[in-house]
């Protein structure tokens, strides 16, 4: 039997190579490589009769003769998580929903699909549990799925058969690293079957108007499986963020054509599944009954949410001959850079001091913003003195030293005093025209400044 021949696939761009490199040519990326075998070109495989065109032909239009309309959107009955859509499912749309194994992706869409049967037509289609080990999450979960149809399938015909016999409203393939088509001869979850599987689904949700919802594998980096395409041709990408041994769950948007990006959405996980947290901003805030050092309050901006996250800091004395530099939920190499502007625009050195800064919850900040509470946290633990009652900050800071705004400033002063805190520090070019009540505001131009102003409040 002859040797199936094979080529090699970076799994980041798509590009294609015979031989095995260390390097893709296409997108420089290192170790992306991957072997993949070679298919044959079917006479029709790509043909009319197969696959249908995204849209009909249709004439060339003005833009300005093209009516824009509101897309109108479905609820999912939990509200944390139609908040991360953008307000709910869009008829047509492909959302890819990716996160490590146990985080509650698929608790998560089974309460979504129970909740949506009773006035939709719903599918999941699962190719990792069976129907009986679904019907007992359900029963584990009671939730009211006795409308709910479900198929354990993993070949791409058959479930395209079924969608097009049951005509459901939504659809779940749960997830698209199972399936395979016959067309090819790869295994399950090669980049080929991953790519040609789900153009094949986009191709079915574009043309026949049903809601597909796919779930994907994630390396040991935390990025989706598969060829970066995937996150090309869907709608929305949700990822789920969180450590497995905490209760709470946080789910993001990185890419959403009908909404924000950086939505939001925070679950906790009980007997009972996920359930939506009211007020998240509690969650990421520490319970000290007192001020204590190395700790300061910040508000971020997640999509069109503002949160209360506590930031601290730990410095001492280092008894190596470099100092150690950790940093959970913000980025570590900006923390390096804010000390060197601590340092040259303070006259606050740390270079023989071991800086530890963490994120309380396990919240991920990936915004600018929260430099001058990292800067707040460690200036208060190397003086080993706790930051005022009721003090909250934001703002990003330059490598010149000044302290730049932050947008929806107003947004984040309101849900600070929302929350009983009375004291802001911000830049000058958010300080609001209005007074807010109850709070005191006060809005610096500079990172020395900032520091004098705190120690007059101390």
């Amino acid at each position: 039997m002859a040797k199936a021949k094979t080529n090699y696939t970076c799994s980041e761009c798509g590009g294609i190579s015979s031989k095995w490199t260390g390097q893709c040519s296409s997108c420089q990326q290192w170790n992306t490589m991957v072997e993949t075998v070679l298919e044959a070109a079917g006479a029709n495989r790509f043909s009319q009769t197969q696959h249908q065109s995204l849209a009909q032909t249709a004439p060339v239009l003005s833009l300005q003769d093209i009516e824009a309309l509101d897309v109108p959107r479905f609820g999912t009955g939990i509200e944390e998580f139609d908040r991360v859509l953008g307000g709910g499912l869009v008829a047509g749309g492909v959302v890819l929903i990716g996160g490590d194994p146990g985080i509650g992706k698929s608790t998560l869409l089974l309460q979504a699909l129970a909740n949506m049967s009773k006035v939709k037509s719903v599918l999941y289609v699962s190719g990792e549990e069976s129907g009986a080990q679904i019907a007992l999450r359900a029963k584990r979960l009671a939730v009211d799925a006795k409308d709910l149809k479900l198929q354990a399938e993993i070949q791409l015909e058959k479930i395209l058969g079924t969608l097009a016999d049951l005509k459901p409203q939504v659809a779940v393939i749960d997830s698209i690293q199972t399936l395979y088509s016959d067309a090819l001869a790869s295994a399950p979850g090669s980049v080929a079957q991953v790519r040609e599987c789900a153009a094949q689904l986009t191709r079915v949700a574009k043309t026949s108007g049903i809601t597909i919802i796919l779930v994907g594998h994630v390396t040991k980096e935390g990025a989706l499986a598969g060829p970066r395409v995937l996150e090309h041709i869907v709608d929305c990408v949700l990822y789920f963020e969180g450590d497995n041994h905490s209760s709470f769950r946080l789910v993001r948007a990185i890419k959403n054509r009908f909404g924000a990006v950086n939505e939001l959405g925070v679950f906790a996980m009980t007997e009972k599944g996920l359930k939506g947290v009211s007020n998240p901003s509690a969650l990421f805030l520490s319970s000290h009954e007192n001020q204590v050092p190395g700790s300061c309050v910040m508000v971020t901006q997640e999509g069109t949410r503002p949160l209360l996250v506590e930031v601290q800091a730990l410095v001492d004395t280092s008894h190596l001959p470099n100092a150690r530099r950790l940093s959970v939920g913000l980025e570590q190499n900006r923390l390096a850079m804010l000390l060197a502007v601590l340092h040259r625009h303070a006259g606050i050195a740390a270079f023989d001091q071991d800086v530890f800064i963490n994120a309380v919850g396990g919240v991920k900040i990936t915004e600018p913003a929260a430099d001058l509470a990292v800067l707040m946290a460690i200036n208060s633990s190397m003086r080993n003195k706790a930051l005022p009652n009721g003090f909250v900050v934001f703002g990003e800071v330059g490598l010149a030293g000044e302290i730049r705004p932050a947008p929806r400033g107003q947004e984040r002063l309101r849900e600070a005093a929302k929350l009983g805190f009375s004291i802001a520090m911000i830049p000058k070019a958010n300080a609001p025209k209005q007074p807010i009540e109850g709070m005191t505001i006060i809005a610096v131009e500079r990172i020395d400044d900032a520091f004098n102003r705190l120690r007059e409040l101390q």
